[in-house]
């Protein structure tokens, strides 16, 4: 994985994948793989909308949290959840990138009517 000091990076469940430099933030690697990663405050932790997920298995892959991360998460840091404008690559590493809250409840209600068109 990864060439000349980059690392990939993919990004689930669509599976994009990008090289990257060590220390680049998953936000920065999100935007060059068009990944779906949302954002508001421009990478300054303030609007919590860059929330990806962490497997366990690459909890060592990104940077350690920043005091940023540890005040606005808290108790989600230990569930694997990070901000990528602050998690700076480390390693290859595959993270997961939550549904779009809109997108979600489209999604449900179009779901609900094909199952109500089967009655």
């Amino acid at each position: 994985m990864g060439d000349k000091g980059g690392c990939d990076v993919e990004f689930g469940p669509e599976g994009q994948i990008v090289s990257v430099r060590t220390g680049t933030t998953l936000l920065d690697a999100a935007r060059r793989a068009r990944a779906p990663v949302r954002t508001r405050c421009g990478g300054v932790a303030g609007c919590l909308m860059c929330k990806v997920d962490v497997p366990p298995a690459y909890a060592d892959a990104l940077s350690p949290p920043t005091e940023a991360e540890r005040r606005k998460l808290g108790p989600l840091l230990e569930q694997g959840v990070r901000l990528s404008c602050q998690a700076r690559v480390r390693r290859p590493i595959r993270v997961e990138v939550p549904e779009d809250p809109l997108k979600a409840a489209v999604r449900r209600q179009l779901e609900r009517q094909r199952s109500d068109d089967l009655w």
